[in-house]
C-alpha cells in the first residue's frame, strides 16, 4: 500500500476471506474499509493505477465467487445508514441509503420512519449493495425482487469518479448498477422506493404436495406473498401465506412458541437431523418423513419485516433457478422422480417462491411470470450429483440461475436466456474497459473482455 493511501485509510490488511457457506475464499492483496465517499474514491483510483482488481464484499452471503479478488477487497460497513427521505403524495417515499447498510439495519431505520420495503427475502444479514447486485428476491406473484424497488444508484466508477444513475439519468449504468454483480462500479448509495409500514398476517400450515400443486394458481395469486417448502421423499409441504392486515390487527406469536418453532425446531433440532443424515445417509427418507410429520400450523400478525425474516443458522449449499411459472409442476415432478430413483440423501426441503414479470435487463424474472425453485444440501454432505441433476432439469425449461447462488452457466448460455444480455455486456465494457471491477466469476458469466492492466 502506498504511503499516501496508508495515511488515508484505517486498518488496511491482507487476510484470507471466506463466504458464509465456505464455497468461496480469497486472499486479496489487501482489504480496505473506507470511512466515507472520498476514501472510497481514493481506494478505487489507486487500485486502477496499480492494476489491482477491486471487488466489494458485503456479508458474504453469495454462494458464488462473485466477491473474490486477488486485488483489493472493499468492505463498505462504514458506509451505513439512511442519507435522506423524500416523502411522496401517496404516503410512499424515496429513501437514499448508504450501500453498506445491512438489511436488518435498514428495516429498523425504515420502521422508525413509518416505512417498509414492499417485498423482502427471508434473510436480512446481507448488505443493501450485495442484495440488489445479486438479484435477491422475496415472494409474491404480483411483486418483484429488491432490485425492482431501486430508483437510483450512486456509483464510484473505474476512474474513481462519482456518478448518479436512474431511469432518466445514465439509464444504462442504472440497469447494471441495480443488478449487475458490481461490474460497472462500486455502489456507494442506493435510492429505494419504499411504502408506508404495514402489518402482515402469517398463516403457515402443512398440506399435501399434490393439493398445493393442484391449487397453485389460487394460492400464488390469492395471497400477497405465498411460498412453500417440500421435503424430498415425502408428499408433504409447509405452506406460508402472508397477507396485509389493518394496523390494529395485533395477534402476536408468543415468545415461547416463536422460540420453539424458529430456534429449537428450525435450527437446533434441524441441525441435529442433518448431522444424523450425514452420518447415516440411508436413513434420510425416514428422517424427512419425521420432519414432514412434525410440521404444524400457526397464525400470527407482526410488522412486515418480522414476518418475512427467518433465522438461518444451519450452514448449507444452495442452487436456485427461476423457471417459467407454468413449468413448475413438471420441474418438481422430475426432481421428485430423480430423487426417488437414485435415493440421493437430501435432508433439506426445497423452497418454492414466486415473482411477477419485470423488465430489468438481468432480472431472473425478466419478461415472464416466475417460480423460483431453491435446492439445498447440508454443508457436510456432498451436493455435486444432486445439483448437477436438477440443473439439467432446469435447463429443459430455460431456467435462469440466481446470480448469487451456485450454478455452472456462462456467458454463452446467458446470451440465450436474457434478451438484453448483449446490452449488459456492452454497458459493462464501456464502463470498465480495463476490468478494474472484474474477477474470474464475472468474466465467466459476462464474457472475458477485460484485462486488469
Amino acid at each position: 500500500m502506498t504511503k499516501s493511501l496508508s495515511g488515508l485509510m484505517a486498518g488496511a490488511t491482507s487476510t484470507t476471506w471466506h463466504n458464509w457457506a465456505r464455497t468461496a475464499s480469497a486472499t486479496p492483496h489487501r482489504s480496505e474499509s473506507p470511512r466515507d465517499l472520498p476514501e472510497l474514491q481514493a481506494v478505487v483510483r489507486e487500485g486502477a493505477d496499480q492494476h489491482l482488481r477491486v471487488r466489494a464484499v458485503g456479508a458474504g452471503h453469495s454462494f458464488t465467487p462473485a466477491a473474490v479478488t486477488d486485488g483489493i477487497h472493499l468492505h463498505l460497513d462504514h458506509l451505513s445508514g439512511i442519507e435522506g427521505v423524500s416523502r411522496l403524495p401517496d404516503g410512499s417515499a424515496h429513501v437514499t441509503v448508504a450501500a453498506g447498510t445491512r438489511l436488518h439495519q435498514l428495516n429498523a431505520l425504515l420502521s422508525a420512519e413509518g416505512l417498509a420495503m414492499r417485498n423482502l427475502g427471508d434473510i436480512d444479514r446481507q448488505s443493501v449493495a450485495g442484495a440488489i447486485s445479486t438479484g435477491t428476491h422475496g415472494t409474491g406473484a404480483r411483486l418483484g425482487g429488491i432490485s425492482t424497488q431501486v430508483v437510483g444508484v450512486r456509483l464510484v466508477t473505474a476512474t474513481g469518479d462519482v456518478v448518479e444513475a436512474s431511469a432518466d439519468e445514465n439509464p444504462e449504468l442504472f440497469e447494471l448498477g441495480r443488478l449487475g454483480l458490481g461490474t460497472v462500479g462500486v455502489l456507494a448509495a442506493v435510492t429505494l422506493h419504499v411504502v408506508p409500514a404495514y402489518r402482515l398476517e402469517a398463516r403457515e400450515e402443512p398440506m399435501r404436495l399434490l393439493d398445493v400443486l393442484d391449487g397453485l394458481d389460487d394460492l400464488a395469486d390469492g395471497n400477497d406473498h405465498f411460498e412453500f417448502y417440500w421435503f424430498p421423499f415425502t408428499d408433504r409441504a409447509l405452506t406460508k401465506r402472508n397477507n396485509r392486515v389493518a394496523d390494529d390487527v395485533v395477534e402476536p406469536l408468543s415468545a415461547a412458541r416463536a422460540w420453539v418453532d424458529d430456534e429449537l425446531l428450525s435450527n437446533r433440532l434441524f441441525s441435529g437431523v442433518n448431522r444424523l443424515a450425514s452420518a447415516v445417509p440411508r436413513i434420510t427418507p425416514a428422517l424427512n418423513n419425521l420432519s414432514a410429520r412434525g410440521l404444524s400450523a400457526r397464525r400470527y400478525t407482526a410488522p412486515s419485516h418480522e414476518v418475512f425474516i427467518s433465522p438461518r443458522r444451519v450452514v448449507f449449499r444452495e442452487m436456485e433457478y427461476a423457471v417459467p411459472r407454468e413449468h413448475l409442476r413438471g420441474v418438481l415432478e422430475e426432481i421428485d422422480g430423480w430423487l426417488r430413483s437414485t435415493s440421493e440423501p437430501v435432508p433439506f426441503p426445497l423452497e418454492i417462491r414466486f415473482a411477477a414479470a419485470d423488465d430489468l435487463w438481468l432480472s431472473t424474472a425478466h419478461g415472464r411470470e416466475t417460480a423460483y425453485v431453491a435446492v439445498h444440501q447440508y454443508a457436510r454432505m456432498p451436493h455435486g450429483r444432486y445439483f448437477d441433476a436438477v440443473e439439467k432439469i432446469f435447463a429443459q425449461v430455460d431456467g435462469r440461475p440466481h446470480w448469487g447462488k451456485m450454478h455452472r452457466l456462462g456467458a454463452e448460455r446467458f446470451a440465450e436466456l436474457y434478451p438484453r444480455f448483449a446490452d449488459a455486456q456492452r454497458t459493462r465494457a464501456a464502463a470498465d474497459p480495463t476490468g478494474v471491477f472484474a474477477n474470474p466469476y464475472t468474466d465467466h458469466v459476462f464474457g472475458s473482455r477485460h484485462t486488469a492492466g
